[in-house]
């Protein structure tokens, strides 16, 4: 199963104890994947389309303990290939009356019905039933990305109404969720770990978190010896680089002058460098009588860089003229 099955796996078979909580899941279970028909005699009927069999299960037994209503739980098979099937669940027994309690319809005074997308602050009166609203509007229409791969959270709803409601939901429980319109849905997210770690913990995901959790240290740890490698490698590179060109330049002195007509403190670097060509500062320092520290040996190897440079400038400056005198 994906990462996002077993979550949902997990919070599905989450204890439901207090009415309140069980009323709130099932108001975000229609909120974010119900529909409501209109059946024979205009009598109104519940639906809800899911691809989790077990989300259609928990809706089932959420509408059966709050209103003893048995509901109907039909499959669609989905004819193109490597797609899920599609699980219905269909309820027209009280279906006015359910809707009415979960706070999606409301009298309009003339006894007609009007319905309201966005969620109403009576559902989630309480910090138990704001969370459980948030497990029932992730059951239904939530994924989150395996951590190993990136951080989103996100959920799905086909109402620009009731994504700006859960969007409040979500910042009133301290998390910074942000609305995106795609593909005539609406999609509230959450990219940050913290963040969905948190996600997690209020919906009851623990063993999920925990494993969310695990992946992120890892993660965490292997992107850091990545950086410490590769900061490592670039400074290795740099030094070698470095100590090449010195080596050219000392050998560009030689074979144009000699070293022997180089300072003593010059020439002892000279010759330190070119018969240790991959040792470092420190390492070139310490084989100098009497020991040099790094910046003693940096600032002698400029110097030479200066000879060689000087060097090649009258070298250049001398075949300029010899070809005007020739001409």
């Amino acid at each position: 199963m994906s990462f996002s099955s077993n979550v949902k796996h997990e919070i599905a078979h989450e204890g439901m104890e207090n009415h309140c909580c069980a009323r709130a899941e099932l108001a975000a279970l229609f909120h974010t994947a119900g529909t409501i028909c209109l059946g024979a005699h205009k009598h109104l009927a519940i639906q809800m389309e899911t691809e989790s069999a077990i989300v259609a299960r928990r809706a089932y037994s959420l509408l059966k303990r709050l209103y003893g209503v048995h509901s109907e739980i039909l499959v669609k098979k989905n004819k193109r290939l490597r797609k899920t099937n599609h699980y219905i669940l269909k309820a027209s027994e009280r279906a006015q009356e359910i809707l009415m309690d979960l706070r999606v319809l409301y009298p309009d005074g003339e006894g007609a019905r009007d319905i309201h997308a966005d969620i109403d602050p009576a559902v989630i009166g309480s910090y138990c039933c704001r969370r459980a609203y948030l497990r029932g509007a992730f059951l239904a229409g939530g994924s989150v990305s395996d951590p190993e791969r990136s951080y989103h959270l996100e959920i799905v709803t086909h109402s620009g109404e009731h994504a700006k409601s859960l969007k409040e939901l979500v910042q009133l429980l301290e998390m910074n969720a942000k609305v995106v319109e795609r593909k005539k849905n609406y999609v509230v997210y959450l990219k940050e770990s913290e963040q969905i770690v948190r996600f997690l913990n209020l919906i009851g995901a623990h063993t999920a978190l925990f494993s969310f959790e695990n992946t992120r240290i890892m993660k965490d740890m292997r992107n850091s010896v990545n950086r410490v490698v590769n900061c490592e490698t670039a400074n290795l590179s740099k030094t070698v680089e470095a100590a090449m060109r010195q080596v050219r330049q000392i050998e560009y002195i030689r074979d144009t002058m000699g070293l022997h007509k180089l300072p003593q403190s010059l020439r002892q670097v000279a010759e330190a460098r070119l018969s240790n060509k991959e040792a470092s500062l420190q390492e070139l320092g310490n084989m100098l009588s009497p020991p040099l520290g790094k910046s003693g040996v940096n600032h002698r190897l400029r110097k030479l860089a200066q000879w060689a440079e000087d060097l090649r400038n009258r070298a250049s400056a001398g075949s300029l003229k010899k070809g005007k005198e020739e001409s």
